[in-house]
């Protein structure tokens, strides 16, 4: 038997390896039209994709879609497979809904942007309401804008230069959130492109279910804002422990700083998101991704005193450029999906049908991991399930990282693709969506064992 050296996450290494290898190939060799097309017409992008994290998908080269619908994705070779990964949330409610396709016929006839509201805008304003809460909204185009915009708003309010996250956070690309907690203290990620200004004077970085060091952060007078997702997600995901975001809450008020929730990812959680499902009171709220069906686009609401607050601050400063706002942003088009979602895609039916599924799927991956006694867990949030390839309940950002398995997990979700289930390529995250069957949960859970029964040999 090998020795502890030779073991990856309970695998022999030889035979992850020899496993990954046989799946590259596999893949390769099955999509001849897909490589043809890359080798041909890829060339023009830079490093040949269009969006630089289009080569974190551990196959060899990208998949090139044809088509989607549902819970299903159509490649250029014609392999229909079954979609679990859903454009990482945009698409979690399936790809092109119903009525938000019918929405984008129906204003693609009427202009597509004009810098100015439609009765729409002011129909998906009072849903938002009904669902989210009592905030007043603003529109962007994604949340990491709206993230942006929120912290701005933070600032200018309190006065207070910065903005309190937790390590291994995720929320988009703001510059304020990429820092890590090392040695008890804060510091810029490493590996910025072009990092220049130093994050630590913008931002302070507290554990996650770390209730002390949120407090000691607090009490040095220059926290704005605390930003978090209500559950750690985009690594291995953490469950907030009981009475943990009650404790964010009475911190806040106490040392006078904001609370901002971003549901980007946990709107998986129910309807209205973890935020309504879980009674959390934040400040300010933030989605996007999926809140209007795939188009792009985030919202941001603030509780009405802080409104109040921040349209005092605004009238009072001087004119000018306000550092918040893209022209494209609050345009007819996202109006009219995001009304259609609210209204008709983003229901209590709609997520029954989810969490049902989501159960389903996460009670077959628990029972597969137990009778092959790997040493993984599962983890669920509504309807997102995420294996890890490590024993759980994990605390907090440092333990996620150091659950994380990149060779194991690469070659699953190779494997898993070669056997029709996309998975999300960053981490091991699912979603089931109100078109996912029983049949395709089933699939995956299949497909899942006959990896694990090799790997566990």
């Amino acid at each position: 038997m090998p020795n502890a050296t030779e073991m990856i996450a309970g695998i022999p290494l030889s035979r992850l390896k020899k496993i990954a290898a046989r799946e590259s190939k596999r893949f390769a060799a099955s999509r001849p039209k897909t490589k043809a097309a890359l080798d041909a017409g890829a060339g023009s992008y830079l490093d040949s994709v269009p969006m630089h994290w289009m080569k974190d998908w551990p196959m060899p080269f990208p998949m090139l879609v044809a088509k989607a619908k549902g819970a299903r994705l159509t490649d250029l070779d014609g392999y229909g497979i079954d979609d679990f990964c859903l454009g990482d949330t945009g698409s979690m409610f399936g790809h092109s809904p119903g009525p938000v396709a019918k929405a984008i016929r129906k204003q693609a006839k009427n202009g597509l942007t004009y810098m100015l509201p439609t009765e729409a805008a002011l129909q998906a304003g009072a849903l938002l309401t009904e669902l989210f809460g009592d905030f007043k909204w603003q529109i962007a185009t994604t949340a990491t804008d709206a993230n942006r915009f929120a912290l701005r708003v933070a600032r200018a309010v309190t006065g207070k230069p910065k903005v309190l996250v937790f390590n291994g956070c995720y929320h988009g690309t703001v510059d304020d959130a990429m820092v890590e907690r090392h040695n008890g203290k804060t510091v810029t990620r490493p590996g910025l492109t072009g990092q220049v200004t130093d994050l630590t004077e913008v931002a302070a970085c507290a554990e996650f279910n770390d209730l002390a060091s949120v407090e000691a952060e607090l009490k040095t007078g220059q926290i704005a804002a605390i930003l978090t997702e209500p559950v750690m997600t985009n690594s291995c995901m953490v469950l907030p422990e009981p009475g943990f975001h009650a404790g964010l809450r009475d911190l806040a008020t106490r040392y006078d700083a904001l609370l901002i929730i971003d549901e980007t990812h946990t709107i998986s959680s129910g309807l209205g998101g973890y935020t309504a499902v879980h009674g959390l009171d934040p400040d300010i709220f933030v989605v996007g991704k999926c809140v209007a069906g795939g188009m792009p686009t985030a919202v941001w609401g603030l509780r009405p005193k802080l409104a109040r607050d921040y349209l005092a601050y605004n009238a009072g400063r001087a004119s000018g450029h306000s550092g918040m706002g893209t022209t494209l942003s609050a345009n007819p088009m996202q109006f009219a999906c995001l009304r259609a979602t609210l209204a008709e895609v983003m229901t209590k039916d709609a997520y029954a049908h989810m969490e049902k599924g989501a159960e389903r799927l996460s009670s077959g991956f628990s029972e597969v991991i137990d009778r092959h006694k790997a040493p993984w867990h599962v983890v669920r949030v509504g309807a997102r399930v995420e294996f890890i390839c490590a024993p759980g309940p994990l605390k907090n950002g440092t333990e996620a990282a150091m659950a994380h398995m990149p060779e194991v997990e690469a070659t699953l979700h190779t494997a898993l693709l070669n056997r029709g289930c996309l998975i999300a390529p960053f981490h091991n995250m699912m979603l089931i969506s109100p078109a996912t069957r029983k049949r395709q949960i089933d699939r995956l859970i299949a497909a899942f064992d006959e990896i694990l029964t090799e790997l566990f040999a």
